[in-house]
């Protein structure tokens, strides 16, 4: 994960390093999203989690792209 303040800097960071851009999210909504996925984690019950429900958590941010997909089997 690369962390920019700007499209301007994104940009300038593709044009230098010669890639092209992966999916950008506004860091408030990793935020969000760290907060999801991890809030147990640090519990004694603790198991993981399934692909259902990571899948809902992404699409309760609306994260429903292709790149968000998980095998369903």
């Amino acid at each position: 994960m690369l962390l920019f303040r700007s499209e301007e800097e994104i940009a300038e960071w593709r044009r230098i390093q010669g890639r092209e851009s992966g999916r950008m999210l506004p860091l408030v909504k990793v935020w969000t999203l760290a907060q999801r996925w991890y809030h147990d984690r640090m519990s004694v019950a603790f198991r993981g989690s399934s692909a259902e429900r990571a899948q809902g958590i992404f699409r309760s941010l609306d994260l429903t792209d292709d790149f968000w997909l998980l095998p369903s089997g």
